[in-house]
């Protein structure tokens, strides 16, 4: 009976996992996953229907679970802040990050309890609360790093872009609109934020405070120079595609800046690498057989 229990506890723990990683996943491919996605037939519309539906189901049950624990009102702007710079804009995002925490905290403490590792040591319980609770934001945060990468790699051809569109006859506006749809399939998650800079624009909202949006949305130093450079731009009046090349060319000599330091950081790096794992397996194949050949000669005589 209690292998059978803790055989179930450890199927329901595998399987609140994967869902939640199933529902949570990035929705961005790589190059190599966008390749495969247009040689290969399109999925069927039944089938990714209801995929989305699993995943809206799933999210409004993990948001129901998330009521449970009451929740300030800066902790839940915080939240929802967060939420939206990993590429989750929906309001109930948050709370169902919180009903994701209480699942995975319940699920882990189930498995130390029903194996008896608490017996053991009575840290497990606290130590797998603990991990239950700030498990999920570790990943939020994960994915929030990984988004802002790659909002910041795809800026430079979004500058380059809007330089040639401005030159080429187009308002600020229609060219953030070009850019965001010709940016789908290399750059998508900037494509989407300037998407919504475009859809706050058509609702009456000022261009200014969508640019001011975007910067708080991503998070990106990047991005919020970038804005402070359209709205100097905008408020005295110079040159729009001016302004974007120099910051283009600033933004690249950035870049290659930031490809130094990491560059530089790699010999330091490197040395525990080296003194922990490279140098002991030296040392057994270099000094092992002069150590054997010593202790062969120097025993015997040891114990004459």
């Amino acid at each position: 009976m209690i292998g059978f229990t803790v055989l179930l506890t450890f199927v329901a723990t595998v399987a609140v996992l994967g869902a939640l990683g199933f529902a949570l996943s990035a929705g961005n491919k790589h190059v190599a996953g966008r390749l495969e996605k247009h040689w290969r037939p399109r999925q069927p519309v039944s089938a990714a229907r209801a995929g989305e539906k699993q995943k809206e189901q799933l999210g409004r049950a993990l948001g129901a679970l998330g009521k449970l624990l009451p929740a300030s009102p800066q902790g839940s702007s915080r939240t929802q802040r967060m939420m939206t710079r990993a590429g989750f804009r929906r309001p109930e995002a948050a709370r169902a990050l919180v009903g994701a925490k209480i699942a995975l905290c319940a699920s882990l403490l189930s498995l130390v309890y029903f194996t008896g590792l608490y017996r053991s040591s009575q840290a497990s319980l606290l130590f797998a609360g603990l991990l239950g609770f700030f498990l999920p934001d570790l990943w939020l945060h994960r994915r929030i790093r990984a988004r802002q990468q790659r909002i910041r790699v795809g800026l430079a051809d979004t500058l380059d872009l809007l330089v040639i569109c401005v030159e080429a006859g187009l308002g600020l506006d229609q060219a953030i609109l070009r850019v965001s749809q010709e940016l789908k399939i290399a750059h998508p998650d900037l494509s989407q934020e300037l998407e919504w800079v475009n859809f706050e624009m058509r609702v009456g909202k000022a261009r200014m405070d969508a640019l001011r949006g975007l910067a708080a949305r991503t998070g990106v130093d990047d991005i919020k120079s970038l804005v402070a450079t359209l709205i100097q731009t905008d408020r005295f009046g110079t040159s729009v595609a001016q302004s974007l090349r120099v910051h283009g060319d600033t933004l690249r000599t950035k870049r290659r800046q930031r490809a130094e330091e990491q560059a530089a950081k790699t010999p330091v790096k490197m040395v525990p690498v080296l003194v922990f794992f490279i140098f002991p397996a030296l040392f057994v194949v270099i000094l092992g057989p002069a150590f054997i050949n010593l202790s062969r000669q120097i025993l015997p005589m040891l114990s004459k």
